[in-house]
């Protein structure tokens, strides 16, 4: 028995010869087999090839012209491959009337911060790292201005740095008040000279201030704010602008009213009543915010300087992001964000400084020299402490 015939074979890619409905309407036509769509684009890939040639370079001067075209008065630049990074600066010039290297200077208070746990010499004094943490978390370094160490020491080093922060604690009179004082008159004057040179006063130093301006050291009264929590009660009318809250969001500035935020660890103050009828204080400070004890007192928590950088609030801002001994000390995200923008806003200030310390002398003070102290276990609150004695740091 034969084999059957072959199959015929398929037409060429090439043929040309159409069919007889080829003429006819659109509309008419059968659908078409794959087969066959395939064979037809393969006949067409050669022209297609043609096509895209012309299409491209058409293309090309579409685009060539829309880039050379320039409105008035604008030059535009197009970086090219050679030169992208030679003829367009990558960063622009630091502004030179701003330090970016600010230093500040952090006053040390009597004892060793753990009420004599740690050391109980009569010369002790201590900086909690907090405070150093708080500077340098805004982009500064610190220097520690010993209380007690000789005077020529200290006012050498005030002249290194760019700017002071009074610590919190309880020392209110002897070497501890003159020495505050005396720092607290040179840094008006610095000011005075044109020399952009801000102070923040926390708690103790708030209270400090507060008897220094008004020239009363019995002006203070009696609170209940010792490891409390609290709001912000912002004065009506009270323009912020230039003010630490200037740039805090305005979603955290109502959080502040209605949330504690803010970390209360005093017995000491002054009521809204007694500081206003002080023509002293009113003259100089002007109120930001209020607060209330757990009796719900009200007395003064910030206060802004009318003509100098000084800043003093009742509270503590740096607790909220480097201290965990005391129980209610707020740390919530929002708590957190008011430490940094009061940290933010007082380093900014000292960037406005106009002094420029030799470099070596600023290394040799810096408190990376010294070596902080865990005391979480034997303190009451702090959870390390710089230690210092008669002005050498205690390893």
């Amino acid at each position: 028995m034969s084999p059957p015939p072959p199959p015929p074979p398929p037409p060429a890619a090439s043929t040309t010869t159409k069919s007889p409905a080829a003429s006819s309407s659109s509309s008419s036509l059968p659908p078409l087999p794959l087969s066959s769509i395939a064979a037809a684009a393969a006949s067409s890939s050669n022209m297609l090839n043609y096509l895209w040639i012309p299409l491209l370079i058409a293309l090309s001067k579409e685009l060539s012209a829309s880039a050379n075209a320039q409105p008035d008065g604008i030059s535009l630049l197009l970086p090219r491959a050679t030169d992208a990074f030679a003829t367009v600066p990558r960063c622009p010039a630091p502004d030179p009337s701003l330090n970016f290297r600010p230093v500040i200077g952090i006053v040390s208070h009597p004892g060793d911060g753990a009420s004599g746990r740690l050391n109980n010499a009569t010369d002790a004094s201590y900086i909690a790292a907090s405070y150093v943490k708080f500077v340098e978390s805004a982009g500064a370094r610190v220097i520690p201005l010993i209380y007690n160490e000789p005077p020529e020491i200290l006012y050498k080093k005030l002249n290194l740095v760019n700017g002071v922060i009074f610590t919190g604690g309880w020392a209110k009179d002897g070497l501890y008040f003159d020495v505050v004082e005396s720092i607290f008159k040179n840094v008006l004057a610095k000011n005075d000279a044109r020399d952009r040179f801000p102070l923040l006063a926390i708690c103790l130093g708030f209270e400090l201030l507060t008897m220094i301006v008004s020239e009363d050291k019995n002006i203070l009264e009696e609170f209940s704010a010792s490891d409390q929590a609290s709001t912000l009660q912002f004065m009506n009318d009270i323009d912020i602008n230039g003010t630490m809250f200037q740039r805090f969001p305005p979603v955290l500035l109502k959080k502040l009213s209605t949330e504690c935020l803010v970390m209360q660890n005093h017995r000491y103050g002054i009521s809204p009543e007694k500081f206003q009828k002080n023509k002293k204080l009113c003259s100089f400070f002007k109120i930001l915010t209020t607060s209330a004890d757990e009796n719900n007192e009200v007395y003064v928590s910030t206060v802004q300087a009318n003509r100098y950088p000084v800043t003093a609030v009742q509270w503590h801002p740096e607790k909220n992001a480097f201290e965990w001994g005391l129980s209610r000390i707020p740390h919530s995200e929002e708590a957190i964000q008011v430490t940094q923008h009061v940290a933010n806003f007082f380093v900014r200030e000292a960037r406005m400084s106009m002094n420029r310390p030799p470099v070596r002398e600023v290394l040799d003070n810096l408190i990376y020299n010294y070596s902080p102290t865990y005391c979480g276990k034997a303190g009451r609150g702090f959870d390390e402490v710089y230690i210092f004695m008669n002005g050498h740091h205690k390893l």
